[in-house]
């Protein structure tokens, strides 16, 4: 379960995540959201900055080196015109673990819900540490990177677990990681994280 809005407003703050807005901004912002569960969202957050806030055990967060583009990566879903809005009914997607995302993507559309933004991701990690869990972590392919001509780069955003090997370090084993995946590749430990809706007020949402 995930805190309040109120309490999740007050991690945010207290580990400096408030992204584009300062803390008495993110509170008036809050105060029109649904008085229900979900996840508080802060849009415009960048994962760059809020990857080396997520903590597993005494390990902090990290973006793979050969992503140094990840703020790049850009919705291909619609997402509320708001300066934060309310994720709800979140999915880490084990159900779809060794799915593709190539095969993941027309799922989403068949089941009416929408996958995870990368910066969503991250932010649910950042309120809830222990949805990350090793062999069961998850892609944000609501998230992706068009090129120059219009196509989209395969490589797909994930968040999971380090090994310590390559050049991720034996210093950052078992550490949150965001990285990729090929679009077409399957991993067992890998789901996609999703949800119900993007609220912004009660009778409004994506």
């Amino acid at each position: 379960m995930l805190p309040s809005v109120p309490d999740q407003i007050d991690r945010l703050v207290s580990l400096g995540a408030t992204g584009p807005l300062t803390p008495a901004e993110l509170e008036v912002a809050a105060k029109g959201l649904p008085d229900r569960p979900g996840l508080l969202v802060v849009a415009g957050a960048r994962p760059s900055a809020l990857a080396p806030l997520l903590r597993r055990g005494d390990k902090a967060g990290f973006v793979v080196e050969d992503m140094t583009d990840v703020d790049d990566f850009a919705p291909t879903v619609e997402v509320p015109e708001a300066a934060v809005y309310l994720l709800e009914d979140l999915d880490r997607g084990d159900h779809l673990a060794n799915w593709s995302p190539e095969e993941a993507a027309p799922e989403f559309v068949r089941t009416g819900r929408t996958p995870l933004l990368l910066t969503e991701a991250v932010q649910w990690v950042l309120q809830d540490p222990e949805v990350l869990a090793r062999n069961a972590c998850f892609m944000a392919i609501g998230s992706r990177l068009r090129k120059p001509k219009g196509t989209f780069d395969a490589r797909t955003p994930a968040v999971w677990i380090s090994n310590g090997t390559g050049r991720d370090g034996r210093e950052r084993r078992d550490a949150p990681k965001v990285g990729w995946c090929w679009w077409g590749n399957r991993h067992t430990w890998l789901g996609f994280a999703s949800a119900g809706a993007r609220s912004v007020v009660d009778g409004a949402s994506n």
